[in-house]
């Protein structure tokens, strides 16, 4: 049989930023929304449909495939074995069957509201998206405030959820369904971002296959390259840098990265900090130098998503530097990075400038600077050293290390009382 190479998967592929390998995890977690079982694809699955190999998939892949991309098979350039289509409506699975399924069967009850004699349909238009899209300002400004917390984590789920309730409604247009499931992919990813900052790392995966999942139906290239990195930071916190590094590659090879230098930087710079959980030093400064190098090139004008705009700057690529080179152990190169992060911090960054103070205060005991240190560390508010899990478990590992390098002394001593007034104000 002649093998012929599959030209319209490869187009798909192309125009939405998917390697082998990315698309491969796409499918295989809409495989597991589908069938209750995840898929066993990786990139030489993909490399075989794409080179014609493989011609048409099982019914699985076809069914994973389809939510995906929102065509049908024959449209990707699959061709049934060895015959022609006698009623195609047989052989091809209706995109938005599976998107319904995919979202656990809401739209098909707006379908089945619709049907009823006498209902019309309600319209769903741009607005009710930009209401929704207010709504996640807000819990973003939250986050940064106090970051980690269920209750942030709790709110972004639920307004995920609304989004979906809201694509069973009514009637929209391809654009407005679009922009609604990346608002859900967005409110998903913040639930996952609170998770992960909250150290609720079960939870932060569910909520990033939810949201990996709505960012493959909604082909929004941002929110992508933003679940994707937070998976890459997730794993990076899990101590896990192998699996930390292939996430942070998808986000990285999305088309967005080359669009926009301030994505590549972003992607960069977590990168770095991936390098130095690895104890990887020359990785660290080149990543670094390159996330630098791409941030200057940037255009700070230009639009950008308001979960971007809102926190990547100077000051988060410094606060990505101390993180990774206090991992090395280079704390005059870490306590550096603080200071600067420090002075260019903006004020809404509250979360960002707890953890910035807590790992200068690392840095700095390292260096054999306790009662510098001391002062430092009990500058964090008391609401984030026993409330933020991130927060008190670095600020535990302190006291420890404080103790263990200074017994006895009126540093000790001046830092447990503190920490008392803290546990007694909690």
């Amino acid at each position: 049989m002649e093998v012929t190479r599959n030209v319209r998967l490869v187009a798909w592929m192309q125009e939405h930023g998917h390697s082998s390998a990315s698309l491969a995890e796409a499918v295989n977690l809409a495989m597991e929304r589908l069938t209750g079982r995840p898929g066993g694809h990786d990139g030489s699955s993909v490399r075989a449909w794409k080179s014609g190999r493989i011609r048409w998939p099982n019914a699985a892949s076809r069914r994973g495939l389809e939510a995906v991309t929102g065509l049908p098979a024959s449209d990707l350039g699959f061709v049934p074995r060895g015959r022609a289509r006698s009623n195609p409506g047989l052989n091809q699975e209706d995109p938005d069957m599976d998107r319904r399924n995919l979202i656990g069967g809401l739209a098909a009850t707006a379908a089945v509201a619709a049907a009823a004699p006498g209902i019309a349909p309600r319209r769903i238009g741009m607005n009710d998206v930009k209401r929704l899209q207010t709504r996640f300002t807000e819990i973003v400004a939250s986050d940064h405030r106090h970051g980690g917390q269920l209750t942030i984590e709790q709110r972004a789920a639920a307004l995920a959820d609304e989004a979906l309730n809201l694509q069973a409604a009514g009637s929209a247009t391809q654009r407005v369904r679009s922009n609604l499931y990346a608002a859900a992919a967005a409110f998903r990813s913040s639930a996952m971002w609170a998770a992960i900052d909250g150290r609720r790392y079960v939870e932060a995966q569910r909520h990033m296959r939810e949201a990996q999942a709505l960012a493959e139906m909604s082909g929004d290239q941002a929110i992508k390259f933003r679940i994707w990195s937070h998976a890459g930071s997730m794993y990076r916190h899990l101590g896990r840098p192998s699996d930390a590094f292939a996430a942070n590659d998808v986000a990285r090879g999305l088309h967005i990265t080359r669009r926009d230098p301030m994505f590549a930087s972003l992607g960069l710079a977590r990168q770095a900090a991936i390098h130095g959980t690895a104890q990887e030093r020359t990785g660290t400064k080149r990543a670094f130098d390159q996330a630098q190098e791409a941030m200057n090139r940037a255009d700070p004008h230009a639009p950008r998503p308001v979960w971007l705009v809102a926190f990547y700057d100077q000051a988060e690529l410094d606060s990505l530097a101390l993180s990774a080179y206090l991992a090395l152990g280079e704390y005059q190169t870490a306590e550096a990075h603080a200071h600067r992060c420090l002075a260019g911090l903006r004020p809404h960054m509250a979360r960002s400038r707890t953890i910035t103070q807590t790992r200068l205060a690392h840095a700095q005991l390292a260096q054999g600077e306790a009662e510098a240190a001391v002062a430092v560390a009990m500058k964090v508010p008391a609401a984030a050293a026993t409330q933020h899990a991130r927060v008190s478990r670095m600020l535990n590992e302190f006291g420890a290390a404080l103790r263990a390098t200074a017994p006895g002394s009126i540093n000790v001593q001046t830092w447990t009382e503190h920490t008392a007034a803290w546990r007694a104000s909690a």
